[in-house]
């Protein structure tokens, strides 16, 4: 998400970023520590200071505007993630049940994020917000999914990629018709509430190592690799079905491959730079500038899809 934000500001995209994992590692790439203990005091502008009124029962919504990253070339901004904000996911799944039956007070902590988002769109006039989220179909990713208009998957080519597509093509319906509950339980008209159907754009193949040949990836990883398609097709596309998957001309969901860029990494993380952005003045030597100035490619794709669909 980091790179693909960063093209997509350069591209003259207005691009919100917004770090729901409660790991933080999207908040770790773009800030340094003193800016993250920033964001974490009573008066910053982490995720979890936003909520932290709803979290403790004093209030909603706690509008805080959101850091833009300097480095970046355009206009690129950051709600930094926050581990507190494992805190609210407690609350989102004690209020469910409540939401599902139409309970305002429940449904403004389920729309919480959904509307914060919303309200920076309106004030730094947004193009594309871009969230991050933790690997798992908990409560808060429920309640992120539900506010937003397309989805894609990070993939790896195993098993356990392959296992997580049934995982998630059933709880993604399950949420959809959940929502649909909420909305047919809620008589009133003055609270946003998210929609709850995503559309599934497709998945992103990432962390294998590249070789020259058909599937551009070594034996090994190329077992999976191979079946990420037609598990991808079987357990999302299928289940979810029209109206929330999106008609690719060729059928194919997989929008880009990303290899395990080894220790060019660690170089880009340190300066708080894209990868293609790194230079000799970073610490990078000989073949790791061509690699790093070439890195910017394998992005095209999937930036690109981005920009079809927010153009529509």
């Amino acid at each position: 998400m980091f790179h693909i934000a960063h093209i997509l500001a350069r591209r003259g995209h207005a691009v919100l970023m917004v770090d729901c994992d409660t790991q933080g590692n999207l908040t770790n790439y773009c800030l340094n520590p003193d800016e993250i203990e920033g964001a974490w005091q009573s008066r910053g502008n982490s995720i979890y200071r936003v909520v932290e009124p709803i979290i403790k029962g004093t209030g909603d919504i706690d509008y805080r505007a959101p850091t833009k990253l300097e480095k970046a070339q355009g206009s690129l901004y950051l709600v930094p993630g926050d581990l507190r904000l494992s805190d609210f996911e407690d609350r989102l799944g004690d209020s469910w049940n409540a939401a599902l039956g139409g309970a305002e007070a429940s449904l403004r902590i389920q729309s919480a994020i959904h509307r914060y988002i919303v309200a920076c769109i309106k004030e730094l006039s947004i193009d594309v917000v871009l969230i991050d989220m933790g690997p798992n179909l908990g409560a808060l990713n429920r309640a992120v999914l539900a506010g937003s208009d397309y989805f894609m998957t990070p993939v790896a080519p195993d098993l356990f990629s392959i296992q997580g597509t049934e995982n998630l093509g059933r709880k993604l319906v399950n949420w959809r018709n959940q929502w649909q509950q909420v909305h047919d339980n809620w008589k009133g008209d003055d609270l946003s509430i998210p929609a709850g159907r995503p559309v599934y754009l497709g998945y992103v193949q990432q962390m294998h190592n590249m070789r020259n040949n058909e599937e551009g990836m070594t034996a090994g990883w190329g077992i999976y690799g191979g079946r990420l398609e037609a598990a991808v097709q079987d357990n999302i596309v299928t289940k979810l079905g029209e109206g929330q998957v999106i008609n690719w001309d060729d059928g194919n969901y997989s929008l880009g491959k990303i290899p395990n860029l080894h220790s060019l990494v660690p170089y880009s993380q340190e300066a708080k730079l894209p990868i293609f952005d790194c230079t000799g003045k970073h610490g990078l030597r000989g073949a790791h500038q061509t690699k790093a100035k070439e890195a910017i490619s394998l992005f095209d794709e999937i930036v690109q899809t981005i920009e079809n669909v927010v153009a529509k």
